[in-house]
């Protein structure tokens, strides 16, 4: 019985619609958790200065991970593993331990010497810290969170091994276990050792993403061994085809680093209030468009193997349409609730009303870049199943950098010219708060994003002409049910207050559950009217067996 529930995680579909959601289910279930982590340090610390201090520590051991560790991505390995195993499996094995050496003893001595010159890197990047009473404490736990890109690093190289040898739950549960490190070190180790406690978990929570992947490795012989006699010439192929991946996710990094320096020079809680409402605007992103671009990612690669221009293109129009069927209802849903959500999910203990409002709007700043967030996922997958990594590495490089200079530019602007801090307090409805300036932040990041979106958009479309015309229908229909959706909620949102209290957690997700879900119906009905043809794809994939889809799980890209 056991062997048959292990095995459905092996069994294949082609439908692209059954994987995509077969992902969303292990991103969603991963998320409630995240979730849950989230809230209990909303509710021991609330948008505090101690929490600012607890994100602030992974901004350097992060950077870290996104340059070094996602060089050893299972996107990357598991071709040049199944092409060398298949060659020769002891030229394979010699290979595995080549990479593992080679990355093990670069992210050991590069840790190293980060651990040393930590102080200093704080003072420089993490302007607001420099002169800090506690820089003490952030420099200690920025020390022991360098252990995590090591180990997070390692279990991205296992999960190489296991996802090659078809064994994807393994994977799949990795990020589960991590979360559940953290939970471990905010409800049991900080009440003793505090600040490095909380630390304590995360690094725990790197090792059991780890640990789980250990048994199945050593069971099968291939744990991979440390060797001193590294063959270059392997690993040189390996970083050439993996450097743009890695110099495109280290300038989104990047920007965000600067964000939060930026932030670390404003009032107490800003990188809290920012952080919070950037985890929160990640769950959409994680169930949409990380599902739908790796579950495309092996289907276009085997289209331009083939030469299949056509049918590539057919299937990136596919999953555009239903990025954008996906994604602009959510978007509409939490500007509309996003009081509501922010409250239910966070609201309780040291995080109050206040905490509530602001990251709410900071919320909504930020998920409105979400359908172009989606569908940069899609157009990098795109060309990188193409081999053209290009393209997608200079015009992130360049959105990255109007990211910071917009960030740089608004803060300004923000302390400059009154009207422009009235218009952003008095829209998003935070008038008289303080702390407001945070909300620049997810405003610069926001049209970064969207700027990248279309420059990707405009080349992809240069490069296939018949894209957006057919994608372009489904934006018309989405968007007409989705303003329509977002009214009725918000009518709904005033009939329901009337019988409950926003005093209570449950009067509040009562409210916004009840509104949410018949401007949900109101949505589906326009849709059905319009005889919208990505509601009856999603009503047939919903009626075959997504448990049997084979895919491959998208791997740990940030601590």
């Amino acid at each position: 019985m056991v062997k048959k529930f292990l095995n459905i995680f092996n069994r294949e579909i082609t439908g692209l619609h059954e994987a995509a959601y077969l992902l969303a289910f292990f991103a969603l279930f991963s998320q409630v958790l995240a979730l849950v982590r989230d809230k209990l340090l909303a509710y021991t610390f609330g948008a505090s200065y101690a929490l600012d201090i607890y994100y602030a520590a992974f901004r350097i051991p992060d950077l870290i991970f996104v340059s070094i560790a996602s060089v050893v991505s299972a996107s990357v390995l598991v071709p040049f593993f199944i092409e060398k195993m298949s060659s020769s499996p002891e030229a394979g094995r010699r290979f595995v331990d080549n990479i593992f050496s080679a990355f093990f003893f670069s992210i050991i001595i590069i840790s190293i010497i980060v651990f040393f010159w930590t102080p200093e890197l704080l003072k420089i990047l993490l302007p607001g810290f420099a002169n800090d009473p506690l820089l003490p404490d952030l420099i200690t736990a920025t020390r022991i969170l360098l252990l995590s890109p090591i180990l997070l690093g390692i279990s991205n190289f296992l999960s190489s091994i296991t996802q090659m040898h078809k064994r994807f739950l393994v994977y799949a549960l990795s990020p589960l276990v991590y979360n559940i490190g953290i939970i471990i070190g905010i409800i049991f180790l900080y009440p003793t050792f505090g600040l490095n406690g909380l630390v304590v978990g995360v690094v725990l929570g790197s090792l059991l993403h780890m640990i789980i992947q250990v048994p199945f490795i050593i069971s099968h012989g291939v744990f991979p061994r440390l060797r001193l006699n590294i063959d270059w010439s392997s690993i040189k192929k390996v970083i050439l085809v993996s450097l743009p991946r890695t110099l495109t996710l280290s300038s989104s990094q990047l920007a965000s680093f600067f964000l939060i320096a930026l932030a670390s020079l404003m009032s107490g809680g800003s990188i809290s209030i920012f952080s919070l409402a950037m985890n929160l605007q990640s769950v959409p992103l994680s169930i949409v468009g990380v599902s739908y671009s790796s579950a495309i990612f092996p289907t276009l690669s085997k289209f331009f193997v083939e030469g299949q221009r056509s049918g590539f293109l057919g299937k990136m129009v596919e999953s555009a349409r239903h990025i954008i069927f996906w994604s602009i209802p959510i978007t509409v849903l939490f500007i509309v609730l996003r009081a509501q959500i922010v409250r239910t999910v966070y609201g309780a203990g040291n995080f109050d009303w206040a905490d509530t409002k602001l990251t709410a709007a900071v919320l909504a700043l930020f998920i409105v870049s979400v359908v172009g967030q989606c569908l940069i996922l899609l157009f990098v997958r795109a060309y990188y199943a193409e081999g053209k990594t290009s393209k997608p590495l200079v015009i992130n490089v360049l959105c990255s950098i109007a990211i910071a200079v917009l960030g740089y530019l608004f803060t300004k602007a923000f302390f400059a010219f009154p009207i422009f801090r009235y218009f952003l307090e008095e829209i998003l409805k935070v008038s008289g708060q303080p702390g407001t300036s945070v909300l620049v932040l997810p405003l610069a990041y926001s049209i970064g994003v969207l700027l990248n979106t279309y420059l990707l958009w405009y080349v992809f479309s240069k490069d296939y002409p018949g894209f957006t015309r057919p994608v372009l229908s489904a934006l018309f229909h989405s968007f007409a049910s989705s303003i329509i959706m977002g009214y009725i909620i918000f009518v709904s949102l005033r009939f329901f207050n009337i019988f409950f209290t926003l005093e209570k957690a449950w009067g509040v997700f009562l409210q916004g559950f009840l509104a949410g879900i018949t401007g949900i119906i109101a949505g589906i009905i326009v849709l059905i009217l319009l005889k919208n043809k990505e509601l009856k794809e999603v009503w047939a994939a919903l009626h075959h067996k997504i448990w049997k889809a084979k895919v491959v799980v998208p791997g740990q890209e940030s601590l």
